[in-house]
């Protein structure tokens, strides 16, 4: 009796593991990351959902950062399949990724997009450049008598920082540290206009650290207002206010050019033309990155790669050109089909 009970036994607990495995699995590909790629990877989604027999995918947008950090967690149907970021992975995020068996990454570079200045339709028109951007938002600022030491930003209004500018109070609404936006912002905008003191330039050689801590911190006394990752919710902050900037990807004005307004930066206005030919410099490529291990196991993932590389979605006149995306140059865009195609692990920074 005893060993009939033992044998019926060691059969419910295999039929419950079967039971657990199987409800374990996951026929849905699962995406995390950049609000600013969020849109584009809706699109791609949705259109992979209707023309194929998988699944639509689930889209979280958490942020560049955030979506790093989610997909770095461990491989299993419990952790997100791809990441999309707009801005590239860092070294210490492979290597959290290592840590955890994440060892084969594949880096897909989709395209790029502008960081803009953005402002309501109903409120002035701005030309600023670089080096007002980093006066009006850095927390310590060169001395205006010239002198070669820092003090706080005393700046309140536009036209503290140069009496060619509006007096309007400054208020910048904008990402938090996580997003990839703000880290674009922070390299390109932020720091662009920092070197061009020559002084806080040389830091760079003596003491990198400190250079990146004045030429890309954002003040926190008021004038820049973190808006969470959600870019829409600028959008509508800035039609509530039309003396107010935004700080968000050209996509999102693209979309919303109806009450919105890009400002120009150096001089250039941030349309499709003037990023894709590289005369709006403050733009930056975008990418999504996906887990090897996962895409023997869940279904559809090596048909999404295809669809998302495909030259109807992000080739010269691809859909998501309609979108806002700036599509790559041809022999760029080549090589990343590639590496969709072929799984091509990331190799490090």
């Amino acid at each position: 009796m005893k060993k009939i009970f033992v044998y019926i036994l060691s059969l419910s607990l295999i039929g419950l593991f079967s039971v657990t495995a199987n409800s374990a699995a996951r026929d849905t590909i699962k995406i995390v990351g950049s609000s600013t790629v969020y849109p584009f990877a809706t699109v791609v989604a949705e259109r992979f959902g209707k023309t194929t027999k998988f699944n639509t995918p689930v889209i979280e947008s958490t942020g560049s950062g955030g979506g790093l950090k989610l997909f770095c967690k461990g491989i299993g149907v419990e952790h997100p399949d791809i990441t999309n970021a707009s801005r590239r992975i860092k070294q210490k995020e492979i290597d959290n990724c290592a840590a955890v068996g994440i060892s084969d990454i594949t880096e897909i570079k989709i395209g790029y997009d502008g960081i803009v200045m953005a402002n309501s339709r109903k409120g002035p028109k701005f030309s600023l450049t670089k080096r007002q951007i980093f006066l009006a938002l850095a927390p310590r600022i060169p001395h205006p008598n010239g002198a070669e030491q820092l003090i706080e930003n005393p700046n309140k209004t536009w036209k503290d920082v140069d009496a060619s500018l509006p007096n309007i109070a400054i208020e910048v609404l904008g990402p938090p540290p996580s997003s990839g936006t703000r880290d674009a912002f922070a390299e390109l905008a932020m720091e662009g206009g920092c070197k061009t003191f020559g002084w806080l330039k040389a830091i760079k050689k003596e003491n990198k650290k400190k250079y990146k801590g004045i030429c890309r911190s954002v003040r926190e006394d008021g004038p820049y207002i973190e808006a969470g990752e959600n870019d829409n919710l600028i959008v509508s902050k800035l039609n509530a206010n039309p003396e107010a900037l935004g700080v968000f990807g050209y996509s999102f004005l693209d979309q919303n050019s109806d009450t919105i307004q890009g400002n120009k930066v150096d001089g250039i206005l941030p349309t499709f033309e003037n990023i894709a030919e590289g005369k709006y410099k403050v733009s930056r490529p975008l990418y999504f990155y996906v887990k090897n291990a996962h895409v023997a196991t869940i279904p559809g993932m090596k048909e999404y790669l295809k669809e998302f590389t495909s030259s109807t979605a992000i080739g010269q006149n691809g859909y998501l050109s309609d979108k806002g995306l700036i599509p790559m140059p041809s022999a760029e865009y080549k090589s990343f089909v590639s590496a969709a195609k072929n799984l091509s692990p990331l190799q490090g920074l």
